[in-house]
């Protein structure tokens, strides 16, 4: 008998204690779906932008807990696994017209920051890798630059939150720090406001008029402005 293929090669997974064996080529999400699974609201993006599919798993004899985002894992034989679409979390209301980025805010608004035990449990389960201890520290030092730099490539997914045992929820203090940052502290871009005043005084409304004329065009008459502009180009 042939030996089977990368392709073909079937492992074990279990969703929500059930057995399936499903293609070791798949990732999570695809495994769910392949197992008979129906993703009706919470998965997004697919492509790791989202933050909808934060997963947790195991392996069988293995105590440790392990965490992913079911778009980016690839199945592997063993995985005890369930998706969390969601994580409770509370956020603090405010009005970021009304806030000045002074050191003290985000204590203010989140004032739970300062329980941090540096344990790092956040950042050993954040899937994008990010120094989650390091930019709540620097929360309670009222550094909202740095908090915003290291939270950057945050994706909301809220294992941080569901990690941390002083109940801390760092995806939210990194939202506000960023907002903060972007509002009041990062260098304003010159040709930005530029161009939201020229969108303003519609300068490029005739334009745009033309692009929806020729989305009203059927499909032959688009290839032949096409082949006319193309000629004329070159």
């Amino acid at each position: 008998m042939e030996e089977k293929t990368e392709t073909e090669k079937m492992v074990r997974v279990y969703i929500m204690g059930r057995e399936f064996e499903v293609p070791a080529t798949l990732n999570i999400v695809k495994a769910f779906e392949y197992a008979g699974y129906r993703f009706i609201r919470g998965i997004g993006c697919r492509g790791g932008y989202c933050g909808a599919c934060a997963t947790v798993y195991r392996f069988k004899d293995d105590y440790r807990l392990n965490f992913t985002l079911a778009c980016q894992k690839a199945v592997e034989d063993g995985m005890y696994l369930t998706i969390l679409p969601f994580v409770p979390a509370e956020k603090a209301k405010y009005d970021l017209d009304k806030l000045k980025p002074r050191g003290t805010v985000l204590l203010e608004l989140y004032p739970e920051i300062a329980r941090c035990v540096a344990c790092n449990t956040c950042t050993k389960a954040c899937p994008q890798e990010l120094e989650v201890m390091d930019y709540v520290q620097a929360a309670i030092r009222g550094d909202i630059e740095e908090v915003a730099n290291l939270s950057f490539d945050c994706i909301q997914c809220g294992l941080c939150a569901m990690r941390c045992p002083a109940e801390i929820v760092p995806y939210n203090v990194g939202q506000l720090a960023r907002r903060l940052y972007g509002k009041y502290i990062a260098p304003q871009a010159k040709l930005t406001h530029e161009r939201v005043e020229e969108i303003h005084a519609c300068v490029f409304d005739e334009e745009l008029d033309n692009y929806i004329e020729l989305a009203k065009e059927d499909i032959e008459q688009l290839k032949k402005i096409y082949v006319e502009r193309e000629i004329k180009v070159g």
